[in-house]
């Protein structure tokens, strides 16, 4: 499908989300030939989560999440997703989803549901940063640094379905890196509105979150942009959703390692929204295995 026929990135993201149900506990979502060497790990998250959802009445927003990455998914080629209805409670709805690629299974996912109810709140102010009005899109950072940009690069950005914008800005060389601590931040919404479905907002920020929150386990040791002195993989993804939110409005995504060691790096993340309430939080261990490792 060529940029021309369908302009509007956000509507490529609700149409990858909007899975086929083939029977009453299994689902078929279109995995994009994007020429890549692995389907993205926040494509399969989010459609996992969109299966186990649309097995539940639809009243029980999900609370959590917990997934492994098993093996790299191909491009282009459709993932079925298996639902296994594991309990239905008066407060909590438990649903375990695999996800299967020409008979191998390539993910699986746990995801709780739970029941709204009152209670207390607390929770730790969100960090002061300028706001997203007052930082650049990423394809003007871009420019600025790089004049013209590759054709490549210039249509990852055309094609990217969410806004992003980082709030320090992107460290260009190993020399700026030398004091850098393991911590990023950045603004994100979707490029264009989602609608007005609650599964597909958070199904749509479960895709968002795998985009760079590994970023912060390299940072002190290669720029963000340029060569990877790393093959970098998602081994797995923990996700707890606190309070309702849309992802097509502005949210800041605040990321941190606290250890990379033997090979695995840790990084965890918050998401606010622009009133400073905390919606979401992130845990993510990735795999940094350098090129020249043996295999």
């Amino acid at each position: 499908m060529t940029d021309t026929a369908d302009p509007n990135p956000a509507d490529r993201l609700v149409a990858l989300l909007d899975l086929e149900r083939i029977e009453e506990n299994i689902f078929r979502g279109r995995s994009p030939d994007e020429h890549l060497q692995r389907v993205f790990g926040g494509q399969v998250a989010g459609q996992a989560l969109v299966a186990a959802g649309r097995t539940t009445d639809g009243g029980r927003p999900v609370h959590s999440l917990h997934a492994y990455f098993l093996r790299p998914g191909r491009p282009g080629v459709p993932i079925v997703y298996q639902v296994e209805r594991v309990r239905d409670g008066r407060s909590f709805t438990t649903r375990r989803v695999v996800a299967v690629q020409q008979g191998r299974t390539i993910f699986h996912l746990t995801a709780s549901f739970h029941r709204p109810e009152p209670g207390f709140e607390q929770q730790l102010p969100m960090p002061a940063v300028p706001g997203p009005e007052e930082l650049p899109g990423l394809a003007d950072e871009l420019r600025e640094h790089l004049g013209e940009l590759p054709d490549a690069l210039a249509r990852m950005t055309r094609r990217q379905a969410f806004d992003i914008r980082y709030v320090e800005r992107l460290r260009w060389t190993t020399e700026a890196l030398s004091d850098a601590e393991p911590r990023s931040a950045v603004w994100m919404r979707a490029v264009g509105p989602l609608g007005d479905d609650p599964l597909v907002h958070t199904c749509a920020l479960t895709y968002a979150s795998d985009m760079m929150l590994l970023d912060a386990v390299r940072l002190p040791v290669e720029p963000l942009w340029g060569p990877r002195g790393f093959d970098v993989a998602s081994l797995d993804h923990a996700m707890w959703f606190h309070r309702p939110f849309r992802a097509d409005e502005w949210f800041l995504y605040q990321q941190e390692s606290p250890i990379a060691t033997g090979a695995r790096g840790l990084a965890r993340g918050q998401i606010y929204d622009s009133d400073g309430a905390l919606l979401v939080s992130v845990m993510q261990e990735g795999l940094f295995r350098p090129h020249d490792a043996p295999r």
